[in-house]
């Protein structure tokens, strides 16, 4: 092997070696800081959210959402809220397991199906309103409460599944750990 083989082998080696080296630190900071960028997707999840319901609760076209719908909607948002700021916490400080991710498919999913439920039933429905009937909800107030549950619900996939990616990254390189101090 000439000597400029032997030079060019040598740095593709340490090349790799800092390549490695700096997959390593990467997966090292994470044991010392928060995962933000998760904790960060869930709170703009709430944001949407927020936006979606006070969108919806200051509608006031006759009597529509005077019914049981619009209370269970209510203790729903409030279900969502808390949970979310729950998991927006454990994700911030890498909670082992996938319970959290778990936790956020779901809400991201259910976000996705209440677009059916109240919006669309609304957006379908008319009301009287003095001698004429009217939209409960106009197709602009549809379509931006639909995009806020939709922002909110991807927010939350997006949030399981850099949790989970990183969580898992984090658990492979403590295993590491544990098999080179062994």
């Amino acid at each position: 092997m000439t000597d400029t083989k032997r030079e060019e082998s040598g740095a593709l080696q340490a090349g790799s070696r800092v390549f490695a080296d700096a997959a390593q630190v990467q997966a090292d900071r994470m044991r010392y800081t928060k995962n933000t960028f998760s904790q960060m997707l869930v709170i703009l999840a709430i944001v949407f959210d927020v936006l979606y319901f006070v969108s919806l609760y200051r509608q006031d076209v006759g009597s529509y959402y005077y019914t049981w719908k619009i209370g269970v909607s209510i203790i729903y948002n409030l279900i969502f809220l808390l949970a979310a700021f729950l998991a927006s916490e454990e994700v911030k400080n890498r909670a082992p397991g996938v319970r959290v991710s778990i936790m956020l498919l779901v809400l991201g999913v259910v976000q996705f199906l209440r677009i059916f439920w109240l919006p669309s039933q609304a957006h379908a429905a008319l009301t009287n309103a003095g001698a004429e009937q009217v939209a409960v909800m106009s197709t602009g107030t549809f379509v931006f409460e639909a995009a806020c549950l939709a922002i909110s619900g991807v927010c939350c996939i997006a949030a399981a599944v850099t949790s989970y990616s990183q969580n898992r990254k984090l658990a492979d390189y403590m295993r590491t750990l544990d098999a080179t101090v062994r």
